[in-house]
């Protein structure tokens, strides 16, 4: 019976299965912060708006384009015409100054914008920082110092000014919102790019990836099938920071007026007409200026939400800490530890008082309780 034992083979392991338990952990982390869940819900209904914004527009029975120029007041400057802005139930939000443009669909389609461009610069960045980083790691030293002197080179241009001078020079005829995706994403991918380069350099030294190393894979096989899954986590965690920093970018260069050009509307565009109308017209800047508010924080909240997560000892290293040196200081005291009941007396150090224990006299000599 023991020989069959032994020459029976171990169950190999399913690495589908592994994958699954793995996303387990993960949601069941995340579920258990709140404050991530809440993000997650404000970002989730931010795209939805988004994405349902010519449903939206369509219920209301406005665009965000046409002017209504009988809704403003061209005797005091082209203020709105009516309560707080404009406000009805044809204008579920009021109407734009001057040009008496619908409010309400012009944020909607606004929201498509800045968060499309956000996106689409986070894809560019995760990109180029994936090969440049991998392989500056994989490459040989010539290699690594070319990839690592450029990315240091991108990391240290400012940029907003690249931005302005790259977005000045290219005719207008581009299409503005993809032209800003482009420019965000090919001038900050520096910082993701040391880190992709840091984190591959890591998992080179693990024991499967030199296993695989003596199988005879080659380089870019094993990036592929074992390196590129070790870096999922970190790309995750960083590209979620990196779209609220894009949309602040965007809207960045939007009000400085190189951005997204009317009549396409953006959040930092609209936010750049209303600079002069903050008094006539306060809803014309605040609406725009708290939409990028919560959406900046929303996705702030939930990306730290996702490093912690995925790396759970970010979240446990201050509790360790703080019970050790509660317990510690408990020790020395001889009073009552603080995570129990006050109550209780000191009972020393855990493991020493145990029947058959070793312990350390007083004269420092090793002694055997009974």
């Amino acid at each position: 019976m023991s020989e069959a034992l032994v020459a029976s083979p171990a169950p190999a392991a399913d690495p589908s299965a592994a994958g699954a338990s793995g996303a387990r952990q993960f949601w069941r982390r995340l579920r258990a912060q709140r404050a991530a869940l809440v993000a997650a819900a404000v970002v989730a209904l931010l795209v939805l708006i988004a994405l349902a914004a010519p449903l939206l527009t369509a219920i209301e029975g406005q665009d965000p384009t046409t002017y209504h120029p009988s809704l403003v007041d061209s005797a005091r400057g082209g203020v709105p015409v009516g309560p707080l802005g404009g406000i009805g139930a044809d204008h579920w939000l009021g109407v734009e100054p001057q040009t008496g443009r619908d409010l309400f669909a012009r944020l909607v389609y606004g929201a498509r914008v800045s968060l499309g461009v956000a996106l689409a610069a986070t894809v560019v960045q995760v990109l180029i920082a994936v090969v440049v980083g991998v392989s500056a790691a994989l490459g040989n030293r010539w290699v690594d110092q070319v990839l690592s002197r450029i990315t240091e080179i991108i990391v240290a241009l400012p940029l907003m000014i690249m931005s302005l001078a790259l977005l000045a020079i290219v005719p207008g005829s581009f299409p503005r919102p993809v032209l800003v995706a482009l420019v965000i994403g090919l001038i900050a991918w520096g910082t993701l790019a040391k880190i992709v380069r840091a984190q591959t350099l890591t998992l080179k030294q693990l024991d499967y990836v030199a296993a695989a190393r003596l199988s005879g894979w080659g380089t870019w096989r094993i990036a592929r099938r074992d390196l590129l899954p070790g870096l999922a986590a970190p790309l995750i965690t960083y590209s979620a920071l990196l779209v609220p920093a894009n949309i602040g970018v965007e809207a960045a260069l939007s009000f400085l007026g190189v951005g997204v050009k009317p009549p396409t509307p953006s959040w930092g565009q609209m936010l750049t007409s209303a600079d002069v109308w903050y008094q006539a017209a306060p809803q014309y800047l605040l609406l725009p200026a708290g939409a990028l508010f919560v959406t900046v924080l929303a996705l702030t909240v939930l990306g730290d939400g996702v490093r912690t997560a995925l790396d759970p000892r970010a979240a446990s290293r201050l509790r360790v800490g703080t019970g050790r040196k509660a317990e510690a200081r408990a020790d020395a005291s001889g009073n009552p530890r603080s995570d129990g009941d006050p109550t209780v007396p000191h009972q020393g150090t855990p493991g020493t008082d145990l029947p058959g224990a070793s312990g350390v006299s007083a004269d420092g000599s090793k002694e055997a309780t009974a």
